[in-house]
């Protein structure tokens, strides 16, 4: 059958056109289509308010300015380093951090879209002013101030509820000041009973505070079976007892584990055997002085050494089984030997001390 001329011509430009279309168009594109289901290409900056060549870490103030972004991003989540966490739908955020001193933290940031997110993390060291609550230099030499210190003395009930081995002392042979420096000595001495010796003081009745930053330079002693802490105890266990006080474990070294310096919390959810801990290792914690510390917060506890930290406890659920810490703390210093944490002591074990430099206590 003949086709009509201009049929014929309208077929035939149909044709060239499709054919132009598909050549041109993107069916023959062989690249992927743009992702926005997932954020990308995520960037943070901090700026720290007051830095300059002469500060390079902030003017003290604490304060910090992130900014953030991200393509296909609708909110975001920014870990402060310290235990708090905030989400926000702004790509710029004020905070301000109020551990005294030089401090390093690791923000870590997340940009979410739905459940999908990507993460990136940025270090910042940043300069807290703070005033000094409480501290003891240790300056002269003697007897800890009788002022500032009280003491426990004896075996405690079931070794101090530890099986610990020692017998607390407030002789000399035990603790004392020299040159600037506090000594606690356990020894392997038969003593009212005990094979061994030691101190531990404590600010309870002369010192306690609620929130603020504890700083304890120390060295610490060696020889397995030594048990060295800095730690801090409720005020109120007199009358509510223990975990309900709420037990704060600074720092804990066992010699049985060289090198490990752990920090731990105990409640009324979690004590004892606690699963509330962190931990660090230190090479020379025997032979050098080291900064340990804690920044208690009305959220969370840091724990840190020489300004880097190990870990921070902040519960989610915060009430007197997993937070007892809205009521003052009182400071305690000791060297144990052997117990549930110290663990066996070396036959050949003759005596050690822990030395502390300082003990400071800001808010």
């Amino acid at each position: 059958m003949l086709i009509p001329f201009k049929l014929h011509k309208f077929i035939l430009n149909v044709l060239i056109f499709s054919t132009l279309l598909f050549s041109c168009g993107g069916g023959s594109d062989d690249s992927d289509p743009i992702d926005t289901s997932t954020p990308s290409n995520l960037t943070i900056t901090a700026n720290l308010i007051g830095a300059n060549t002469s500060n390079p870490n902030g003017d003290g103030s604490g304060k910090v300015i992130f900014n953030f972004s991200a393509d296909n991003a609708s909110s975001y989540k920014i870990n402060f380093g310290n235990g708090d966490v905030i989400e926000t739908s702004a790509k710029s955020i004020s905070y301000t951090y109020t551990g005294a001193g030089i401090t390093n933290y690791n923000v870590f940031i997340s940009a979410y879209k739905a459940d999908k997110f990507i993460s990136k993390s940025i270090t910042i060291t940043i300069k807290v002013n703070t005033s000094l609550l409480w501290s003891d230099e240790f300056n002269g030499a003697g007897t800890p101030d009788g002022n500032k210190w009280t003491y426990d003395l004896g075996t405690g009930a079931g070794g101090w509820g530890n099986n610990e081995s020692q017998y607390y002392t407030n002789r000399t042979d035990n603790v004392v000041i020299a040159n600037g420096i506090l000594k606690i000595t356990a020894k392997k001495e038969s003593y009212q009973g005990a094979a061994y010796t030691s101190t531990r003081i404590k600010t309870q009745g002369k010192f306690d505070f609620k929130f603020g930053k504890v700083e304890v330079r120390a060295k610490l002693p060696q020889g397995r079976g030594t048990w060295p802490a800095i730690w801090m105890l409720g005020s109120n266990i007199s009358t509510v007892g223990w975990p309900a006080c709420g037990e704060v474990d600074i720092m804990e070294h066992a010699g049985n584990r060289q090198g490990i310096v752990s920090s731990a919390m105990h409640t009324p959810s979690s004590f004892g055997n606690t699963s509330n801990t962190g931990s660090q290792t230190l090479a020379d914690v025997s032979t050098a002085f080291h900064v340990y510390a804690v920044e208690w917060t009305s959220q969370s506890m840091v724990f840190s050494v020489d300004g880097v930290v190990h870990y921070t406890y902040n519960p989610v659920t915060k009430n007197s089984s997993t937070w007892p810490f809205d009521a003052n703390q009182f400071l305690i210093l000791n060297v144990a030997m052997g117990g549930t944490f110290g663990g066996g002591i070396d036959a050949a074990f003759t005596e050690s001390s822990m030395e502390i430099d300082y003990v400071r206590v800001y808010q």
